[in-house]
C-alpha cells in the first residue's frame, strides 16, 4: 500500500433534538384561572346587587350551614342549646309557644295563696298575743281570751270565768269589764283586712230555768250585744260578715257542757276561703274595699288565667300539627 494512500476522515457532528411536546396541563391551570375570576366577579356582582338582609343570610350560611335547608332557615332540632354552635340563637326560628312544665296549674296557685295567707294570719295571732299582754285593759283577763288559728281563720275567744262571767244568767247585757275587753279589741280588729265572724255560745246548763228564753235565742241576743260594743268602739259594720248564735252546740270543753269556758264570744277574723263562702249564702256579697279585695280579685284571676292556659296547651299538645313536634312554616322567609 501506498504511504500517501488516502486515509478517510470522519467528522462527528452532534445534532440537537427538537423540544418534545408540553401536552395540556397548561390548559387545566388557565381553566381554573378563568374559573376563579368569574367566581370572584359573580361574587362581586352578589354582593354589591344584595341588601343588607339577604347579605346577613349569606353570612349566617357560611358560619352555620347546618342551620339552612333548600337556601332557607330552618328551626333547631335542638331543644336545648349547648353551645356546639356559636350562631344557633340568631339563626333558629323563634316561636311563642308557652313551656308547660313551667305553668303552675291552679291548685299550686291555691296552695300557694292559702300558705301566703296562714302566714299572715300567724303573724296577726303573734300581734293579738303581743297586745293583749301588753295592754293595761287586757292583760288581767288574758287568762280568758283564747287566741288560735283554724280552719276558718284567726280566732279570738272571750270565755267565761267561774268567778268573772261575761253575762249574768240568761241575760244578753254585757258585763262592764267585758265590755272593756270588746271595746280595746275593737280598733284591732278594725286594722285587719279581713271581715269578721261574731258567734255566741252557751253551756247545757239553765235550760229548764223559767226566765230562760232557751240557748239559741241566748247565744244570738248575746252574740250581738257583742256586736254592738264593737261597733260603738268604732268597727266599721261593714266589717261584721256574720253575727251567729250556736246555742250548746258547739262546746270548747265537750267532756264537760256545763263548764264555763263553754259560755263564750268567738271573734274570727276571716280567712278568704270562708269569707267568700259565707258571701255565696246570699248570692255574693260585695267584698270590703281595699287591698284584701285587690287580693282576692288578683288571686282568682291567676286562677282562672292559669287554668285557661293549661286547657290551651293541651288542647295544641294534642292537635296532630302542634308546634312542639312540627317547625313553623318558614317558606316565606327568603334566603337571597
Amino acid at each position: 500500500m501506498d504511504k500517501f494512500e488516502q486515509q478517510n476522515i470522519i467528522i462527528r457532528r452532534i445534532k440537537k433534538g427538537r423540544h418534545g411536546a408540553h401536552g395540556g396541563a397548561w390548559k387545566v391551570a388557565l381553566a381554573d384561572f378563568a374559573m376563579a375570576m368569574m367566581a370572584l366577579f359573580i361574587l362581586l356582582w352578589i354582593i354589591n346587587s344584595s341588601n343588607e338582609e339577604e347579605k346577613a343570610a349569606i353570612s349566617g350560611y357560611f358560619k352555620d350551614p347546618a342551620a339552612f335547608e333548600d337556601g332557607k332557615k330552618v328551626p333547631s332540632k335542638w331543644v336545648i342549646d349547648l353551645g356546639g354552635s356559636p350562631s344557633v340563637a340568631d339563626n333558629v326560628a323563634q316561636t311563642q309557644t308557652v313551656d308547660p312544665t313551667k305553668v303552675l296549674n291552679a291548685e299550686e296557685i291555691e296552695s300557694a295563696a292559702d300558705a301566703i295567707e296562714r302566714a299572715r294570719l300567724e303573724e296577726m295571732e303573734a300581734d293579738f298575743q303581743d297586745k293583749i299582754n301588753q295592754s293595761a285593759t287586757l292583760s288581767p283577763y288574758k287568762d280568758q281570751i283564747m287566741v288560735d288559728i283554724t280552719s276558718e281563720g284567726l280566732r279570738i275567744q272571750v270565755v267565761d270565768k267561774t268567778n268573772r262571767p261575761m253575762f249574768d244568767p240568761g241575760s244578753d247585757k254585757l258585763k262592764y269589764y267585758a265590755e272593756d275587753i270588746l271595746y280595746t279589741l275593737a280598733p284591732i280588729l278594725n286594722s285587719v283586712p279581713n271581715r269578721i265572724s261574731i258567734t255566741g255560745h252557751t253551756d247545757s246548763s239553765g235550760t229548764n230555768n223559767p226566765w230562760d228564753a232557751g240557748n239559741w235565742e241566748l247565744s244570738a241576743k248575746r252574740a250581738n250585744s257583742a256586736r254592738r260594743a264593737l261597733s260603738d268602739a268604732g268597727l266599721e259594720e261593714v266589717k261584721v260578715a256574720q253575727v251567729v248564735g250556736m246555742g250548746d252546740k258547739a262546746h270548747f270543753d265537750t267532756e264537760h257542757p256545763g263548764s264555763p269556758v263553754n259560755r263564750r264570744i268567738a271573734l274570727v277574723v276571716l280567712n278568704k276561703r270562708t269569707e267568700k263562702a259565707i258571701e255565696s249564702r246570699a248570692g255574693g256579697y260585695s267584698p270590703v274595699e281595699g287591698d284584701a279585695k285587690q287580693d282576692d280579685v288578683q288571686r282568682d284571676t291567676a286562677v282562672q288565667k292559669t287554668q285557661g292556659v293549661i286547657q290551651q296547651l293541651q288542647k295544641q299538645r294534642q292537635d296532630s300539627k302542634n308546634p312542639y313536634d312540627n317547625p313553623p312554616d318558614t317558606k316565606d322567609e327568603a334566603f337571597w
